[in-house]
C-alpha cells in the first residue's frame, strides 16, 4: 500500500507511530547486515591467503570491489527506486547481496569469490538512499536528523560485527561456514521489509532554472564551488588511510602480534569501536567550532587529518609491537573519521537547494571510487612489495592531502556558502513577484 507524502504534517507521522518505527528497526538492522556482509571478509584474509596462496592485492581487491560497484550503481538505482517502489527496491537489493553473501560460501576459487563480493556491492548501491528516503517521509521532519544518524550508526555497529564473527565463526567453522550464517539474516529481514508501507512522494518542483535539469548544468552546479570540491576529494583521499586500517588492521595484528584470526578480529573491533567515537565527536567539534567561523567546518578536520598522519606515520613506521604501538594506533583511528560529518555538510551548503540530495549521492560516489575502492588494493600492492607494516605507515600520507585540500577550500568556503544562499533567495524572490504578460 502507498501512501501519498503530502498528507504529513509538520510535527505527524505519514504512518502510525508503531508502523513507522517497525521500518527503522527494520532498515537499521539491513544496514547492520549491509556492512557485516561487506567487512566480514577481512577477518578471513589469514585463511584464504593460506588457502589458495593469494597475495596482498589480491586481498585487497575483495575489499575493493565492493566499493567499486557501489559507486558505479549508486546514482542509476537510485533513480530506479524513485520511479519504481523503495520498499520493493529495498527488498530486492537486500535480496542480491544476501544471495551474493551466501554464494560467496561455494565459491571454489578466487575469481569466483570476486565476482560474488561485486554483486553484494552491486545490491548495496541502492539501498541506503531507499531506505533513508522511506525514513525521512514517515517519520516528522522535526526528528528528521535523529532518525538518519540512529539509521547511519548501524554501519559502524555492523562493520565492528562483522570484523568479530567473521573471525569467530571461520575460526571454528571455517571461513565458507561465516560467509553462509551471515548471509541468512539479511533474506529473512528483506521478507518482513514486504510489510513496511510505501509512500508516494508529491511530484518534485524546484525553483532552480529550467536548464538545470540537464546533466551538465547539473554537474557544472555540483562542481561549480571551490570549497565543495575540495570537500568531495578531501573525503575520500581520508577515506583511502580508513578503508586500509578497516581492511588490514586484523591482518597486521595477526601478524605483527601473532594472534589468531579471531582474537585478531576482536582487537580490531575494539580499535574500530573508538573509531566510531570519534566520528561522533569530531562531527560535534567542527559544527560548534564553525558557530564562531564558518571555516572551522573545514579546519576542524583538517586539523584532525594532519594528526591522523602523525599517528598512524609514528605507530606502523617507528614503534615495534607492544602496547605503546597499540595505543598510538587507537588515537589514530579515533581521529581518522574526522571528514565523516563535515564533508556531506560542506557539499551540501554550496550547493543549489535543488541538488542537495544529488549532492550526497555525490560524496557517495567520490568517496567509493577514489577512497574506499583505493585504499585496500594500494596498500595490498605496497604490503606485497615492502610489507604490511611499512604499508600501513605510507599510506597516511593521503591524509596529509587532504589536510591540505580542506585548507585551502576552508578559503573560498564563506564565499561560496554565501553566494548560494544569495542565489536562494533571489529565486525566492522572483517566485514572490507577479507575472505579468
Amino acid at each position: 500500500m502507498r501512501l501519498s507524502e503530502v498528507a504529513q504534517g509538520e510535527h505527524g507521522y505519514l504512518v502510525p507511530k508503531p508502523q513507522a518505527w517497525f521500518a527503522f528497526v527494520l532498515s537499521f538492522l539491513l544496514m547492520t547486515f549491509d556492512f557485516v556482509d561487506r567487512q566480514i571478509v577481512v577477518s578471513m584474509f589469514p585463511y584464504l591467503k593460506a588457502e589458495w596462496a593469494l597475495s596482498d592485492r589480491e586481498l585487497g581487491a575483495l575489499i575493493s570491489i565492493v566499493s567499486v560497484t557501489i559507486a558505479a550503481g549508486t546514482l542509476p538505482l537510485s533513480l530506479l527506486v524513485d520511479h519504481w517502489s523503495r520498499v520493493k527496491g529495498v527488498v530486492f537489493m537486500a535480496t542480491v547481496w544476501s544471495l551474493a553473501t551466501i554464494a560467496c560460501a561455494f565459491a571454489g576459487s578466487y575469481q569466483r569469490l570476486l565476482v560474488a563480493r561485486a554483486f553484494i556491492g552491486l545490491g548495496e548501491a541502492g539501498y541506503g538512499p531507499a531506505a533513508g528516503a522511506i525514513l525521512t517521509s514517515v517519520f516528522p521532519t522535526r526528528m528528521r536528523a535523529t532518525i538518519i544518524g540512529g539509521f547511519l550508526a548501524a554501519a559502524s555497529f555492523g562493520s565492528v560485527l562483522g570484523v568479530v564473527l567473521g573471525g569467530v565463526i571461520a575460526a571454528r567453522w571455517g571461513w565458507k561456514a561465516a560467509f553462509g550464517i551471515v548471509g541468512v539474516p539479511g533474506l529473512v529481514l528483506a521478507g518482513l521489509y514486504m510489510f513496511v508501507r510505501d509512500y508516494d512522494a508529491p511530484e518534485l518542483k524546484t525553483d532552480s532554472p529550467a536548464g538545470l535539469h540537464k546533466a551538465r548544468e547539473i554537474a557544472r552546479e555540483l562542481f561549480r564551488a571551490r570549497s565543495g570540491i575540495a570537500a568531495y576529494f578531501a573525503g575520500a583521499l581520508q577515506l583511502v588511510t580508513v578503508s586500509t586500517i578497516l581492511a588490514w588492521l586484523p591482518s597486521f595484528f595477526n601478524r605483527a602480534y601473532g594472534a589468531p584470526a579471531d582474537r585478531a578480529g576482536i582487537w580490531a573491533a575494539a580499535v574500530i569501536i573508538c573509531g566510531t567515537a570519534g566520528v561522533v565527536f569530531w562531527s560535534i567539534v567542527a559544527d560548534r567550532l564553525a558557530q564562531r567561523d564558518i571555516r572551522w567546518r573545514m579546519l576542524t578536520p583538517a586539523a584532525c587529518c594532519l594528526a591522523t598522519l602523525c599517528c598512524f606515520a609514528t605507530a606502523f613506521g617507528a614503534l615495534t609491537p607492544g602496547p605503546l604501538q597499540i595505543g598510538v594506533i587507537i588515537c589514530g583511528a579515533f581521529l581518522m573519521g574526522c571528514t565523516t560529518g563535515p564533508i556531506p555538510a560542506v557539499a551540501i551548503d554550496v550547493v543549489h537547494p535543488a541538488l542537495r540530495s544529488t549532492a550526497g549521492s555525490m560524496v557517495a560516489i567520490v568517496q567509493n571510487l577514489f577512497g574506499l575502492g583505493v585504499g585496500p588494493l594500494i596498500s595490498g600492492a605496497l604490503s606485497d612489495a615492502f610489507g604490511l607494516q611499512t604499508a600501513m605507515a605510507i599510506m597516511p600520507l593521503s591524509c596529509g592531502l587532504a589536510a591540505l585540500l580542506l585548507v585551502l577550500g576552508s578559503r573560498s568556503y564563506p564565499a561560496d556558502r554565501a553566494a548560494t544562499a544569495n542565489h536562494e533567495v533571489r529565486i525566492e524572490t522572483l517566485d514572490a513577484v507577479p507575472q505579468t504578460t
